[in-house]
């Protein structure tokens, strides 16, 4: 395998904004100022407990799914300072049109062997604008650090400040075992990040109620990298029901950028034949087979999958508790040199374990959705190649759906991202304002038709 040089030593599935001393002091003041607008919203703190004179009914649903169990001011800023986040990036700032504040939600969820737990994400609201709000659904790419999910890392809210300021409320779940949930993250556990996903849409409807704000039900779906991926499956999730989906929500529109939607036919292949960066190969396949182990039986001993000395410290580095930079150094500097031969041989011909967890984990993009679809990617991407997207349209087009591959040129994984989303966020913008000219005019139809009437 050839190492890639326009790549650095670490792999390009998240994205920083600066994060300075100045803008800590300002979040600072501005959480201050949240706790006591918060403080005048008993709504958002009532939902997140019961008394010991609630009625049955209320319990029970302070035990359900999605349940609110705390909000927590996070960060604010004005119009000026989200140009100021996002223009840093760079990112196009054109969608700006509001402050926004961000809150944390803790929430009640399953584990993904069903089991009750918690998780957490970051609600963002626009400052400003109208009281009823469309919901962005944003979920995110790979991430080692729980301390780097969005309701925690301020450096890591682009695309909530993005969706915030044109005038959406965006829900971005940290899904399981990051921010401040409890337990390791099953990383590119699809299900399990679908019903964190699904959870969190039901706490920040509550949330948002309790902050004076009223969410539609409509849901506008993106996400970028693992987050692509998450976001496609979350969109069959609440067309069909599934996975504890309830009716409330009504996907209008899906825009995933970089997802590794075809694991099988493009992913892993990618990840061997040098499609995919040597850094970024190994980083994505470790936290893929430790996370991964724990719900399929892939291996009982490290030593079966990895060779000497990663064997005996790969398992200890993704624990949600080290960066990317302490992380990565500690690998392989190849995915050959990572593994040993037999499970290299393994990786063309999957079987057992192995093969679950490709199964289990494909099949985000086999569905017929009855929203509009458009799949982001970039054209020079060596962590998640194009031919994913490729992939998704193929199998979306089985079932009849046009779904464009909107490439954004010769740009890298963070490139992608960077160019789609501004694209993502107007495209949104303008489904929003063509369905609400529809409804208008259905009124005065229907108004003009009751005139009409004896």
């Amino acid at each position: 395998m050839t190492t890639h040089t326009g790549n650095s030593r670490a792999p390009q599935s998240r994205w920083r904004a600066p994060r300075t001393r100045r803008t800590r002091r300002a979040l600072a003041a501005s959480a201050a100022l949240l706790l006591a607008a918060l403080a005048a919203a008993p709504a958002a703190t009532a939902a997140s407990s019961t008394t010991g004179s609630a009625p049955a009914a209320s319990a029970d649903h302070a035990r359900a799914r999605g349940a609110l169990l705390s909000v927590v001011p996070v960060a604010a800023h004005s119009r000026a300072g989200v140009v100021r986040y996002l223009a840093a990036l760079p990112m196009d700032t054109g969608t700006v049109r509001h402050g926004v504040r961000a809150y944390r939600l803790t929430y009640r969820t399953v584990d993904p062997y069903g089991r009750p737990t918690t998780a957490t994400g970051l609600l963002t609201l626009p400052e400003g604008g109208g009281r009823r709000l469309s919901l962005v659904s944003d979920t995110h790419g790979t991430m080692v650090d729980r301390e780097y999910a969005p309701s925690v890392a301020e450096d890591n809210r682009a695309q909530s400040y993005l969706f915030g300021s044109a005038g959406h409320a965006v829900a971005a779940p940290d899904y399981l075992g990051l921010g401040k949930g409890p337990g390791v993250h099953p990383y590119m556990d699809t299900r399990s990040a679908v019903t964190a996903s699904v959870d969190m849409l039901r706490a920040a409807r509550t949330a948002a109620a309790g902050l004076g704000r009223t969410l539609t039900g409509d849901v506008y779906l993106t996400g970028f990298s693992q987050g692509g991926q998450v976001a496609m499956a979350l969109g069959r999730a609440l067309q069909n029901g599934a996975d504890g989906a309830d009716r409330h929500f009504r996907v209008r529109a899906l825009a995933p950028v970089s997802g590794p939607y075809d694991l099988t036919g493009q992913e892993i292949p990618a990840l061997t034949d040098g499609r995919v960066n040597d850094v970024s190969g190994v980083f994505y396949l470790a936290y893929f087979l430790v996370a991964q182990n724990r719900l399929h039986p892939i291996y009982r001993d490290p030593a079966e999958v990895f060779r000497a000395p990663y064997a005996n410290r790969v398992e200890a580095l993704f624990d949600g508790r080290h960066t990317e930079e302490e992380v990565i150094p500690q690998l392989a500097p190849t995915v050959r040199e990572l593994v040993t031969d037999d499970f290299w041989a393994r990786l063309a011909h999957p079987g057992g374990g192995l093969r679950a967890a490709f199964v289990a984990n494909d099949g985000s993009c086999d569905w017929k959705p009855a929203a509009p679809v458009r799949l982001y990617a970039g054209n020079a991407d060596t962590d998640v190649p194009i031919g994913n997207a490729r992939s998704c349209a193929r199998a979306l087009a089985g079932h009849g759906v046009t779904a464009p591959v909107m490439n954004q040129g010769d740009v890298d994984h963070n490139g992608s991202v960077l160019a789609a989303l501004p694209k993502v966020a107007r495209w949104f913008d303008a489904l929003e304002a063509a369905q609400a000219a529809q409804a208008g005019q259905a009124a005065q139809t229907g108004q003009a038709g009751q005139g009409g009437r004896p």
